[in-house]
C-alpha cells in the first residue's frame, strides 16, 4: 500500500496534461496509465496536424510520448497497469490495480476517456488510420479528391458527412435503416449537399484492402442483396461509450452515461474526485479539449488539496481555542 495526494486514472491528452500540471505544483502525482490503453485514442491516430504547436503535423502516438516524458520530467510517475476497484473515501480513496498493486490516494482525477463503438468487423482494426477513421475532425484532410463512406444516421454521422464533403469528391452515407435518427436541420442540410448520397436500409459486410481500404461489401438489410461500394475511406459514426464501469454505481452520471460534473469545473459528485477528457465529453472528443479539461482537472485538484492541508493547519489552533 502506497499513499499519495493525487492518483491520476487514464492517460491519453487528458491524464498527462493533468500529470503535467500537478506534478509542477509539486504534488508527484501517479498515473495508473492502464497496461494495453496507456496513452488513450491517439495511440491508434497517425498524423495528427490540428495540435496546436506542431506546423509539420505529429504522429499520434509520438503526441503521447512526448506528453508522458513531459509529465514524468516534473515528478509524475507513470505505472502500466490497470485499476480493478475504486474504494471511495473522502481524503482516502482506495485502488486496487490488475496486478494488485494498492494505493490510497487524497484525491482522483479519473481520465478513463471513452471508446468509438466499431462495427465488429475482419479489417476494421488492421485498417483502422489506413483508411478507416472514427473522427471526420482529425482525419477529414487526408481524404482530399475522394470517395468515403460514413457509417451511421444520427446527428454525428450526419455531421460527419457535412464535414467530409468539404474535401471529398463524394460522401455515401450507409444506414441500417429507411429513416435516419438526425435532427431534421441536420438532414436538410446534408440532403442539399450535392456530394452527398444516401444508401438507406443497409449494412458494411466486409471491408477490403491490404495495405490500405479499397472498398466495402454492402448488404441491403431488407432484400439481403449485396453491392460493392468502391471507396477509400469510411468513417464510422455509429457513437462511442464512456468508460465509467470503475465508477458507475457510485458518482452520478449525466443521462447519457457520461460522467457528470459540477458546471464548468471538473468536480464530481464525490468529494476529492475530478474527471477529465472525453468521459465527460461526449461533444467536442479532440485531443486539445482533452487536454485543456485535464488542466482543469489538476487545477482544481490542487486547490482542494490547498484547502485541505490549510483546514488541517488551523485545526489545532481551533482546538486549543475551544479549549
Amino acid at each position: 500500500m502506497t499513499n499519495h495526494r493525487l492518483v491520476i486514472v487514464g492517460s491519453g491528452p487528458a491524464g498527462y496534461t493533468a500529470a503535467i500540471y500537478a506534478a509542477r505544483a509539486n504534488l508527484e502525482p501517479v498515473v495508473i496509465a492502464g497496461s494495453v490503453t496507456a496513452g488513450g485514442e491517439l495511440m491508434n491516430t497517425t498524423d495528427v496536424e490540428n495540435f496546436p504547436g506542431f506546423p509539420e503535423g505529429v504522429q499520434g502516438p509520438e503526441l503521447m510520448e512526448s506528453m508522458r516524458q513531459q509529465a514524468e520530467r516534473f515528478g509524475a510517475t507513470v505505472v502500466y497497469d490497470d485499476v480493478a476497484t475504486i474504494d471511495f473515501r473522502p481524503g482516502a480513496h482506495g485502488l486496487v490495480t490488475a496486478m494488485g498493486a494498492q494505493y490510497t490516494a487524497e484525491s482522483l482525477i479519473l481520465a478513463t476517456g471513452s471508446a468509438y463503438r466499431e462495427l465488429g468487423l475482419p479489417n476494421e482494426k488492421k485498417l483502422s488510420g489506413h483508411g478507416i477513421s472514427w473522427c471526420a475532425t482529425c482525419d477529414g484532410f487526408f481524404f482530399k479528391g475522394q470517395e468515403i463512406a460514413v457509417i451511421g444516421g444520427g446527428d454525428s454521422a450526419l455531421e460527419e458527412a457535412t464535414f467530409l464533403s468539404r474535401f471529398a469528391s463524394k460522401v455515401t452515407v450507409v444506414h441500417r435503416r429507411q429513416e435516419l435518427r438526425a435532427s431534421q436541420a441536420m438532414q436538410d442540410r446534408a440532403k442539399a449537399d450535392p456530394k452527398i448520397e444516401f444508401l438507406f436500409d443497409s449494412a458494411v459486410d466486409e471491408i477490403h484492402g491490404e495495405d490500405s481500404l479499397t472498398g466495402l461489401t454492402i448488404r441491403n438489410t431488407v432484400t439481403g442483396e449485396r453491392s460493392q461500394l468502391p471507396v477509400t475511406g469510411m468513417f464510422v459514426a455509429i457513437g462511442s461509450d464512456p468508460r465509467t464501469s470503475l465508477f458507475a454505481d457510485v458518482l452520478t452520471l449525466r443521462e447519457d452515461g457520461y460522467l457528470a460534473v459540477e458546471g464548468r469545473s471538473s468536480r464530481t459528485s464525490f468529494e476529492g474526485v475530478f474527471a477529465a477528457g472525453d468521459v465527460i465529453d461526449p461533444v467536442y472528443r479532440q485531443a486539445i479539449t482533452s487536454a485543456g479539461s485535464g488542466c482543469s482537472a489538476a487545477l482544481d485538484a490542487e486547490h482542494y488539496l490547498a484547502d485541505r492541508d490549510q483546514a488541517a493547519a488551523e485545526a489545532p489552533l481551533t482546538a486549543v481555542a475551544g479549549a
